[in-house]
Formats: structure tokens, C-alpha cells, sequence
């Protein structure tokens, strides 16, 4: 990172209250990087960094705390989402080519799903890989991804630690984050035409059941998502929003630019890293977030 990037913008958000039994006042914000497109799925990696994705820039970026940012990955095929399995292997959604592909261990890439029933996605999203391997993400299209689709849904999908392609539900708005409960038995999916958050049942089979709404009147177009130990879901729209388990608000969090998605991390997992349109800020909670692998 440049030195100028090294100087740290901090902003103190005083929040009153309690979050799940946890002192919630005294909340530092700290932007960690900036100037960049539009930041998106961010993830944690096992190896101690954190993964972002600049969307329009085509890019795939690394934070390495103390050290600053780099380049994880260049010429990423618009790369939105991504995620990482228990042997430190990284999913990522390619809006560009319509597929969603893994990281080798030679470093190269793989494709383990591009179509349903012959037809090419229309711009996978979002990914979240649970501990035994079983894989959600979603297929919405934004703007000009909505040119030269072939499927006439918008799909919320599952591949099995197998390779096998289901589809989980064609919601009528289009499906944008996805993530699990710390048990891995809740599948969690934003659906931002509606401002809706809808749940499913998983099992241990991946198979998804009893579709619900799960959160509703969302204040602004729900994004990423992310579950921390208590099994709160945290919803980023206007602001980031945090809820129980049971859809109710806890609190809200203002950032100096609108959130799109989040991820826990550090070692012991009480970083909360924010991707916000340019910029990507970091705030230490006084809980931990879920982790799946």
C-alpha cells in the first residue's frame, strides 16, 4: 500500500444499547482501502488476509493487516462474490462469463458451474460454501447483465460436494447475498427488488426446504449478508443493518458510503471488513462472527 493509503481515516460512531448481550457502544470505523470502482465479496482466508472484489476495475484485491493491499487477482472476469471451503480453496462468481469457478491448488481455475438445463446463467452473484463442501449462490441480472440472458428466471442455486447443479427457487425479485447460519442449517438469501431477506431449512444433504421470509421492509436494497456466532444476521442496504435470528432490528450502523457486503475476520474473528461502493472500512465488534470452514 502507498504510504498515503497507510494513513488511516477513522470514524467514531457512538452507538448505545447492547447487541445480543454484548456492549455495543464506542464503534471505530476504519477505511482500509479507497479509490477503488465498486467493492464486493469480500471474504476471510485461512492464510490471514482478507479478499475483495473491485468489480468494474476486474480485479480481485488482498488486505494483508500491517501491510496494506495488493493483488490477489488480475483479469478476474468481473468477479462479484466469493467464498472459501474448508481446504482453503476460493469460489468466486464470474458476472463476465457467467460461471462460477474454484482456485486450484496449481493456482489455476476451474469451472464447476456455468449452465442449468444447457442454458448459461445469467451473471452469478454470490457464494457461500458450507463445511462439507456443499455450495449456494445466486444468479440475478443488474443492468446490462439482463443483456443476452437465456434463462428467463432469476435462480438461487446448490452444487453438491459431488458437482451436481440444483436448482433451490426462482424468486420473482432478484437474489442477491446469500449466507448461513452458524450451524449451517439456515440458508439465508437477499432479495432486493422485494427488500426482503427469505430463509430455507438446508439439510444435511445441501436439499433446501420451507421457504419463508424471513425479514422485511428493509430500509434500502438488501445486499450481502453475514451471520455472526449468536446466529444475528447482519444485512447490508442503506446502512448495515443487524437483526436476531428471529427478523427482529437490533441495531443500525451508518458508513461514510452505502455497504454492499461483509465479512468477519482477523484471528479471532471480531473484525467486521465492510466493501462500500470505493472504499472498504473494518470495525472491531464485541462479538464474533460464524465462520463455515
Amino acid at each position: 500500500m502507498m504510504k498515503s493509503m497507510r494513513t488511516m481515516w477513522v470514524l467514531l460512531v457512538s452507538l448505545a444499547g447492547m447487541l445480543a448481550g454484548q456492549d455495543f457502544s464506542d464503534i471505530h470505523i476504519e477505511k482500509i482501502s479507497a479509490n477503488n470502482r465498486f467493492t464486493e465479496g469480500p471474504v476471510w482466508s485461512k492464510d490471514g488476509f482478507l479478499i475483495y472484489s473491485d468489480v468494474p476495475n476486474n480485479r480481485v484485491a488482498a488486505f494483508v493487516p500491517g501491510k496494506g493491499v495488493g493483488s490477489y487477482r488480475e483479469n478476474s472476469n468481473g468477479t462479484n462474490g466469493n467464498a472459501i471451503d474448508s481446504q482453503g480453496r476460493v469460489y468466486s462468481c464470474e458476472t463476465r462469463t457467467r460461471r462460477v469457478v474454484r482456485k486450484k491448488k496449481d493456482g489455476n481455475w476451474e469451472t464447476i458451474a456455468d449452465k442449468y438445463q444447457g442454458k448459461r446463467f445469467n451473471a452469478p452473484n454470490d457464494i457461500v460454501v458450507r463445511k462439507d463442501g456443499h455450495v449456494w449462490f445466486t444468479d440475478p441480472a443488474f443492468g446490462e447483465q439482463q443483456n443476452g440472458r437465456e434463462l428467463d428466471f432469476f435462480g438461487i442455486y446448490h452444487i453438491t460436494p459431488k458437482g451436481e447443479l440444483d436448482l433451490v427457487a426462482k424468486p420473482k425479485g432478484r437474489p442477491n447475498g446469500v449466507a448461513l447460519a452458524p450451524n449451517g442449517r439456515t440458508l439465508y438469501v437477499s432479495i432486493t427488488d422485494d427488500r426482503t431477506v427469505v430463509a430455507f431449512d438446508v439439510d444435511g444433504q445441501g436439499k433446501a426446504t420451507n421457504e419463508r421470509v424471513a425479514i422485511q421492509d428493509i430500509d434500502g436494497p438488501p445486499d450481502g449478508l453475514r451471520t455472526d456466532e449468536k446466529g444475528n444476521l447482519y444485512v447490508t442496504c442503506n446502512q448495515l443493518a443487524i437483526y436476531t435470528p428471529q427478523g427482529k432490528l437490533i441495531r443500525t450502523i451508518e458508513f461514510p458510503e452505502t455497504p454492499r457486503n461483509l465479512a468477519f475476520g482477523d484471528e479471532d474473528l471480531q473484525t467486521l471488513y465492510v466493501t462500500a461502493l470505493t472504499s472498504v472500512f473494518r470495525v472491531r465488534m464485541p462479538v464474533k462472527g460464524s465462520l463455515q470452514y
